[in-house]
């Protein structure tokens, strides 16, 4: 069967080019998917508002409250975003800082959101409210008794874990009863979704001073929404450790993981430097191997960190074949696709890469089969300037296949040897670890490339991708 090559300067197609010779890869395993801890069977989708909050001039005319983050959302619920996104998340702000109320439990700032009536608007939408968390109590609640119990907080939670917060005891039930009267609060405001950040080990410092291991937070979390009866996801924060006695740990009670530090450049211009995705590529690149090492099926989503595909390089930061390789990377992996751009303000590129329905149905499909690292010449999984990735097979022959030249790096990357300029791609079925013969669908352009069973080779300008969908022939 003819081999297929593919250029990428930015878009087009042509001509067939001979495979290297490669030494023989190992086989493949194939890793999958399955439900998480809190009863989720994909990755979440939707706006976070973080991005907005961090980097003001990307947005002049956002502010951090419910009339705003409204605005916002609501274009979920509209037009090509409708039915495929639905999470309306807020961030750090959304709380009151230095106190709880008469039992502890955290409260809405009263002064910028009602938290009960922005989750009824999102739900009559069809939408879902998320909020942002960290671990502990408030140190200023010492004195408060946790509720249904005899047990003050300060009993329980002591110490200064650097965010005005004090440090649990999670070998104490009624520490548990804490977070269950907070998410049983959260569900009576029809939260549907917890991002609980500054879990270590893994979250870097931030200037604060941070416990060594606040895992039993994520434990006690993840029963608290059971044991509250409304199904949540919770999402943890931030790269958190990947060695098999915390991966286990995450993969049983938490929904989705960061794999990395936030990829926002907070305080600039614009949203992301090309670097630092460079640096996040890897960092999953990492994840999935732990992944395949521990797991033969994985229980909880990547999280990527917030997606900034949907303005040009003016406000995100990214070019436009760098915003096409960050959402196949995320598509790829799947991971979170939540957005931190001004829904307002999208482009059209932005808003195709966003909503595109075969894109759409990749990530339906990697949903099930996460991609991982086969690189070309080898089927070797080292971190590299060109790469190849592959998710699947699935028993009926699909797969998906994404071939990039990711660009020298800036010290983030860890490349090794790199050249600059256009770069020739090929991955052999070899390298893949496939066999047989696929029909092959360029997903970003929309075109039907055939049926190919021996590789695919793109030649690709510094942080070019194509995305590929394969179905057995």
């Amino acid at each position: 069967m003819p081999r297929l090559e593919l250029i990428y300067l930015g878009l087009g197609i042509a001509g067939v080019t001979a495979a290297p010779t490669a030494p023989a890869a190992t086989p493949l395993k194939v890793i999958s998917f399955a439900q998480t801890p809190n009863g989720f069977q994909g990755p979440a989708r939707g706006w976070n508002s973080f991005a907005l909050q961090a980097n003001p001039n990307t947005a002049p005319d956002f502010q951090f409250d419910q009339s705003h983050v409204l605005t916002q959302c609501s274009v979920l619920a509209s037009g090509s975003f409708k039915g495929q996104y639905d999470t309306c998340s807020l961030d750090s702000g959304w709380s009151v800082g230095d106190h709880g109320d008469d039992n502890g439990r955290l409260i809405y700032d009263d002064s910028i959101f009602d938290i009960p009536s922005l989750a009824s608007s999102l739900h009559s939408q069809g939408l879902k409210m998320g909020v942002y968390v960290v671990p502990g109590a408030f140190i200023s609640d010492a004195n408060k008794t946790i509720l249904g119990t005899e047990t003050t907080i300060g009993e329980v939670c002591t110490g200064n874990e650097g965010l005005l917060r004090c440090i649990f005891d999670y070998t104490r039930p009624e520490t548990q009863d804490w977070h269950n009267s907070v998410v049983d609060q959260f569900a009576s405001w029809g939260v549907d979704f917890v991002k609980l950040d500054f879990v270590t080990p893994g979250s870097p410092d931030n200037g604060q001073s941070l416990p060594a291991d606040q895992s039993g937070s994520v434990i006690a979390w993840h029963n608290a929404i059971k044991n509250s009866g409304r199904q949540m996801r919770l999402d943890i924060s931030w790269k958190l450790d990947r060695t098999q006695t915390y991966f286990d740990i995450w993969n049983s009670n938490a929904d989705s993981m960061r794999t990395d530090q936030d990829l926002n450049n907070s305080g600039s211009s614009t949203l992301v430097s090309w670097g630092t995705v460079q640096r996040a590529i890897d960092n999953y690149r990492q994840w999935i191997i732990a992944g395949l090492q521990f797991f033969d099926e994985l229980n909880i989503y990547p999280d990527m960190d917030n997606l900034a595909v949907g303005s040009p390089e003016s406000i995100s930061g990214l070019s436009d074949g760098q915003r096409t390789t960050v959402m196949t990377h995320w598509i790829g992996a799947g991971a979170n696709l939540i957005t931190g751009n001004d829904m307002t303000q999208l482009d059209d590129l932005g808003t195709n890469l966003l909503t595109n329905a075969q894109a759409l149905q990749v990530a339906a499909f990697t949903a099930q089969y996460p991609m991982q690292p086969r690189n070309p010449g080898s089927g070797g999984q080292d971190a590299t300037q060109l790469q190849a990735w592959i998710a699947g097979p699935s028993p009926s022959g699909e797969a998906v296949v994404v071939l990039v030249n990711l660009g020298p790096d800036n010290g983030q990357g860890g490349f090794g040897t790199q050249t600059s300029g256009v770069q020739t791609v090929t991955a052999t079925w070899q390298d893949l670890g496939l066999s047989g013969q696929f029909n092959v669908q360029d997903i970003w352009n929309n075109k039907s490339l055939g049926v190919v069973g021996d590789q695919v080779s793109a030649q690709l300008d510094e942080g070019a991708s194509v995305l590929l969908h394969l179905t057995s022939a």
